[in-house]
């Protein structure tokens, strides 16, 4: 069975494909159409390319999964009277508007998005069969179930946390005797008044009060927390509660309010001091509500998802503080995962969820877009502007890596989420701390942390404080752990000012020239690592094509750039 899941949401807009159980291709829209984060719609051309990597015509979609997000005004059947005159006359005249139907759902108090949607009207513009299955999952059951479907736990707590979605901002679950019970945040939320307690909405409004953009620009507070002393936490913090059953509350009335409280205390406060208050704010907080929840219902497992998530220190705090086993944060973590996990939530309705844990299966890779393998190097070819430098791809870029120079990886398919992870990323040497501002002023971005490294699996405890909990959330670059005293030296350009790092463990089978390469190096120079960094500039979404890839090296963001099957440089 053929299932397309869409996610139309206002930010990270994407769509994936699946065979039953087995995810095929996965493209956020920002790759295609090359505006960061672009959403708002529908993503046509994100389920286009999904359907052109699996060669499958729509007309062979059997279902199709849907986000309660952005859908235009004529795919709703509920309009009365003057938002039914408003929505004819701007249809007549060519300004139609979107309209959320989680925001109709809440309007209409009801979770029953089909009730109020026009499936066949959505289908015909698809261009899919019209009896084809249309439902529509829960935002953050979406989120977390891949972390329970790509373990082999026994039992966990399922814990998700971000901005908004489906009229709640967290969610818990927990999975223990073979059932899967929701504790908090289901779709009933859709029938109830919104609370006022998202942390991550939190953190993003002091990302606005530090002059960057919501939902975009939070990971540089992350780093720059690291610079700052908490000292706005204490006001921000007498906000918040975690009531028994492990819920966190605020005493806002409304977003309004908690938003004007944080752009005041950025008036009074550094931007690092207000950068170290919020992340504290967050730890804390998150941390006392999973403990909460792991004392009523105790288990050893923690499964994360969900835009807050992609915080790699918070998920190190809960690593280290939590007092469990393991930690795996689902690696597409933000709202770009949502199309998986709605169709694993389809799967789920199905089949049952003994049929459905029968399945799980681990997670390898995240290579699920568009593999240009021979088609990328042919593009490189005929092109005139680069050339070939050498045939001999792993040793040639290795030795130029060891000499200071920057090699963009270009190989497998476009990595799903927001982590270049070997088959779209920037590689350097780790070696001198200089190459970090080298590097962000070539890539045009301003970033407080350190790039991450890449180790292989064999070395990673050599240089890595990596314990059993950590170790594949770490495949993925989603923790940080300390690095080993006696490497911080020799590694300078991959550790944070407090001695972490953020790594990604490598297997040679989840990719060969990767692997190769990183192991090249090693024997050159004897660092078992590799900065990696992803491959694109300041506020441009990771590269997608070899067209892409073929700008970076002729505008000078990187020297040269690998396949597996040659190393390319500018011709001079």
């Amino acid at each position: 069975m053929i299932i397309l899941g869409i996610h139309p949401g206002y930010h990270d807009a994407a769509a994936c494909l699946f065979d039953d159980y087995q995810m095929i291709a996965a493209v956020a829209l920002e790759r295609l159409t090359r505006r960061k984060i672009d959403g708002g719609r529908v993503p046509f051309e994100a389920v286009e390319e999904c359907l052109t990597i699996a060669g499958i015509p729509i007309t062979q979609i059997d279902a199709v999964v849907l986000g309660r997000g952005a859908f235009p005004w004529s795919y709703y059947n509920h309009f009365r009277g003057g938002r039914l005159i408003e929505g004819k006359v701007r249809l007549a005249i060519g300004k139609e508007k979107h309209k959320s139907m989680e925001r109709e759902c809440v309007r209409s108090s009801t979770s029953d998005s089909l009730s109020i949607f026009r499936s066949e009207t959505f289908l015909s513009e698809l261009g899919a069969r019209s009896d084809v299955s249309v439902s529509f999952y829960n935002h953050h059951l979406a989120h977390a179930l891949p972390t329970l479907f790509h373990t082999d736990w026994d039992e966990a707590l399922l814990y998700t946390a971000d901005g908004g979605g489906d009229n709640v901002q967290y969610s818990h679950r927990l999975y223990k005797h073979g059932q899967l019970k929701t504790l908090y945040g289901g779709d009933e939320a859709l029938r109830s008044p919104m609370r006022i307690d998202s942390l991550g909405l939190a953190y993003g409004f002091v990302t606005q009060a530090l002059g960057w953009r919501i939902n975009r620009h939070e990971g540089k507070l992350t780093g720059l927390a690291a610079f700052g002393e908490p000292l706005a936490f204490d006001v921000m913090a007498k906000h918040f509660t975690v009531n028994e059953q492990g819920q966190i509350l605020s005493d806002f009335k409304s977003n309004v309010e908690m938003r004007q409280l944080f752009f005041n205390l950025a008036k009074q406060h550094s931007k690092q001091n207000m950068a170290a208050s919020v992340q504290k704010l967050l730890e804390k907080f998150i941390l006392r509500s999973v403990r909460q929840l792991l004392e009523l219902y105790p288990v050893r497992q923690l499964g994360l998802a969900g835009g807050v998530f992609a915080n790699v220190t918070l998920n190190r705090i809960l690593s280290d503080e939590a007092d469990l086993d393991e930690v795996f944060i689902y690696p597409a973590m933000g709202d770009h995962g949502l199309p998986a996990g709605g169709v694993l939530q389809y799967l789920l309705e199905r089949d049952g969820l003994d049929v459905w844990l029968s399945n799980r299966s681990s997670l390898d890779d995240l290579y699920f877009g568009r593999d240009w393998n021979a088609n990328g190097d042919e593009a490189f070819e005929n092109d005139s502007r680069i050339m070939a430098v050498s045939k001999s791809p792993i040793e040639y870029s290795a030795k130029l890596i060891a000499s200071g120079k920057v090699i963009a990886i270009y190989t497998k398919g476009m990595e799903y989420g927001p982590r270049a992870l070997g088959a779209r990323s920037i590689l350097a040497s780790p070696s001198d701390a200089k190459i970090n501002d080298i590097l962000n002023k070539r890539l045009g971005r301003s970033e407080f942390m350190p790039f991450a490294p890449v180790v292989a699996e064999k070395d990673a405890n050599k240089v890595f404080d990596l314990d059993k909990t950590k170790q594949y959330a770490a495949r993925f670059m989603t923790i940080t752990c300390d690095v080993r005293a006696d490497w911080r030296q020799k590694i300078p350009a991959v550790v944070h000012i407090d001695g972490t790092a953020r790594p990604q463990i490598l297997k040679r089978a989840v990719n060969p020239l990767y692997y190769d390469i990183l192991e090249a190096h090693k024997k050159i120079t004897g660092l078992p690592v590799l900065i990696n960094t992803s491959f694109n500039v300041h506020e441009e979404p990771i590269i997608n094509s070899p067209e892409e890839c073929i700008q970076a090296v002729l505008d000078n963001r990187i020297d040269y750039f690998v396949t597996s099957r040659a190393v390319y440089g500018i011709v001079k």
